[in-house]
Order: C-alpha cells, then structure tokens, then sequence
C-alpha cells in the first residue's frame, strides 16, 4: 500500500496573480504561500481483479478509467497510465471548498501516489506542473497554479508565473527568530462558509464586478504586495508583513464587494480590533478561513469565540507532498 500526505496551503501575499489570465497578459505573476501542517492523504493499494475501485465520498468501481466520474481522479489515472487493478481512497483534516488549496493537494496527493504505485520517482515540481496540466488546461478550471506548486514544494515558498508557463521556485530564506515568530502568532479562524474557489475568481474574471481594466490594475497592486510581503519577512519586519495582510485584504474586498465579504470584513476589522497587527481571508473568497498575525492572541482569541469563528492550530509543513507509506 502507498498513502501519500499533502499539505494544504496558507496565502500570505500575491494571491489572484497566480491565475493564468492575470500573468500572461501582465506577463508575471508573484506569490507567497506557506505549507501548513493540515493534510490530504491519498491510500493507493493493488485491487484484487482488474477494477478500479475508487473511495471519497462516494464510491466508484469502473473497469476504465475513462468511465469515472470523479473529474481528478479520471484523469490523474489517465495521465499516470495506470488503467486497472487499483484501489485509491481519500481523507483530509480539513474539508474542501474553503480557501486552503485542498483541490491542488489532491490533486498532487494521487499523481505522487500513482507515479509510487508505479515505482517511479518524479520529482516534485514536476508533479505540480502535472496537476496544474490537469486542472486548469484539461478541466479548463478558472483557478491559479499556487495550491499545486506549495502542496508540492511545502515550505514558505515565493512562486513567479512566467506568461510561458515557467514557474520560478523562490525560496524564503528567514532569521531563525522571524520564522518562530511567524509559526507563532499566524492564526486561522473558519468561518463556516464553504465555496469552490473556481466559482468565485470565474466571477472576478469575468469583469462582473466592474471593469477589465480595473481588476488587472488591482490585480497589478497585488502583485506589488508580493513583493513588499517577501521583503518585510526577510528583513524581519513582521508588523509591516501584518499591515501588507489587511492591505492585500482591502483589495480583495474592492475588487469583489459581495455581501459575504462585507461580513467578513467586520469580522476582521473586530479582530484588528482585539489586538491582531494584520488580517485577511484566505482564498479565493466566497468563505473559507480568516487569517491573522497577532503577537498578542489572547483578546483575538476572545473576540473570534464571541462571534463563534472556531480557531483551528497549525504550523508550517517544510516537507510538501511525501510519501509517508510504502508496502
């Protein structure tokens, strides 16, 4: 049996200029993401006949794998060849649709249990250009590449898109206080709300929300807090990286006014409020989960448990996508 762990993912700044529509016009995209310590796990076992027997929360059991219905599993199995006698089940920490990347974990999480199934080493970065392959060019997903590339890489990770598809890995090279202090006091808060993120930034690309022009010089703003995100981390200037938060936030906000995030933005307006530095959803939007850097928890604690947003730990995953078993 193989069974693979997966890290989801946190976006600290850039996030939306991932997307393909966005950098090969702008020509580049820039992004900051960190690998957090919650998990998809993909099981891969020999099957007993020629089936494919197929556990998530349905079951499948098919004899082709053009015949499943599960649009990732299809064609993770039809990019992997591998076309009978497999048995492959899913479980994660966290359920999907609410801003931590869970679709592009999965994603990864199969093709590197597959290609070990196989007996293959592939490398890491290479099964993320797989998974971004499969989501957004073959299932034509309106949705960036950051979720495959982190679950992949792990770490707190700098990714440019290049408009010819080229992905540059950056790694973030922090003081050793500075990466303490981030695992520290970075703190995830759900919201309750859930939404596939491909419905919401299809809607942002659309221009439903105002002009073409306007998203891509929002996006151009973005973009910028990249940047000015890999900048503060590395000098170590945390309360500027918690400002750059709400920052990048208020532009998510301007360029997708819906009654949700108007909600959400008191939400994090009262936890800057209690004490927090900095604040933000993470995601796509539509819901998912409230992200705060506060040195001083103990009032935003209080003042999330008042508006019932559960807290939910985590720390950083320096490993990315792993094999954590193999028999």
């Amino acid at each position: 049996m193989i069974i693979t762990r997966t890290p989801l993912r946190i976006s600290l700044g850039g996030g939306g200029t991932d997307v393909p529509s966005y950098y090969r016009k702008a020509g580049s995209g820039f992004l900051i993401a960190a690998a957090i310590s919650k998990y998809v796990y993909i099981a891969v076992n020999q099957n007993f006949d020629e089936a494919i027997l197929l556990k998530y929360s349905q079951v499948e059991r098919v004899y082709r794998p053009e015949d499943i219905a599960h649009p990732l599993l299809r064609e993770c199995l039809l990019d992997a060849q591998v076309r009978s006698t497999i048995e492959i089940s899913s479980m994660a920490d966290i359920p999907a649709g609410t801003g931590l990347g869970s679709s592009g974990a999965f994603t990864v999480g199969v093709l590197k249990a597959l290609h070990a199934f196989k007996h293959e080493i592939v490398p890491n970065e290479q099964i993320a250009e797989r998974a971004c392959e499969i989501e957004i060019e073959r299932l034509q997903q309106s949705i960036g590449k950051q979720d495959q590339y982190i679950a992949a890489i792990g770490g707190l990770t700098a990714f440019e898109f290049h408009a010819d598809e080229r992905v540059e890995v950056i790694p973030i090279t922090l003081a050793e206080p500075v990466r303490h202090r981030i695992e520290d006091n970075l703190l995830l808060f759900f919201t309750g709300v859930r939404r596939p993120a491909s419905e919401v930034l299809a809607l942002e690309q659309s221009g439903a929300n105002g002009s073409v022009d306007k998203l891509e010089s929002n996006l151009d703003a973005v973009r910028a807090i990249g940047y000015e995100t890999m900048d503060a981390l590395t000098r170590g200037d945390l309360a500027e990286f918690g400002d750059l938060l709400t920052r990048q936030w208020n532009l998510k906000l301007d360029r997708s006014p819906t009654e949700i995030h108007r909600t959400v933005d008191g939400w994090i307006r009262d936890g800057i409020a209690a004490g927090a530095m900095g604040g933000k959803l993470v995601g796509a939007g539509g819901g998912g989960f409230l992200l705060f850097y506060a040195e001083e928890k103990a009032d935003l604690r209080a003042a999330m448990n008042k508006l019932e947003l559960p807290e939910v730990r985590f720390g950083i995953d320096y490993l990315g996508t792993t094999t954590v078993v193999a028999g």
